[in-house]
């Protein structure tokens, strides 16, 4: 299904440098940010937070899913919200975004969406793609988890 999606503001943490999806590596630097997301109890320090949503975007791209990319995860507020000075920030643009639904147990179920996605023949834009983890998540074995990646308009 494709989606217009205004732009939005999202604040959380940023990794540090990119990754890629060569040898499982992004696998385990999102996995740390995760970790470190959760952890440090960064979704409770994001002021003016406008859901509990948590969002995780893959962005920057240096051109396709075989290289390297950078990784935010954070929650979205208010336009005017200011940043603490220990967290980032980041602006998803408006566009069209189309949208998947991961079903199952997590987080198994992101991960072979991924690899259909990989595998579609879908004119992908390679800009913003992002994950949302809300209420339909939380239980790991019947997880549902929202994805909107960029297309070419």
């Amino acid at each position: 299904m494709v989606v217009k999606i205004d732009k939005f503001k999202l604040v959380g943490l940023k990794l540090k440098g990119k990754t890629t999806n060569e040898n499982n590596q992004s696998g385990k630097d999102c996995g740390y940010l995760w970790q470190k997301f959760q952890t440090e109890k960064i979704s409770e320090r994001i002021p003016e937070k406008l859901s509990d949503e948590i969002y995780a975007v893959y962005y920057d791209y240096e051109s396709d899913e075989t290289s390297p990319f950078s990784y935010f995860i954070g929650c979205k507020v208010a336009e005017n919200t200011d940043v603490p000075h220990d967290l980032d920030q980041l602006i998803i643009p408006a566009r069209q975004y189309q949208k998947f639904t991961a079903k199952g147990v997590m987080p198994h179920c992101i991960a072979d969406t991924w690899k259909k996605i990989w595998n579609s023949n879908m004119n992908r834009k390679f800009a913003f793609d992002f994950e949302v983890y809300d209420e339909r998540s939380k239980d790991w074995n019947h997880a549902e988890v929202d994805l909107f990646l960029s297309i070419a308009d």
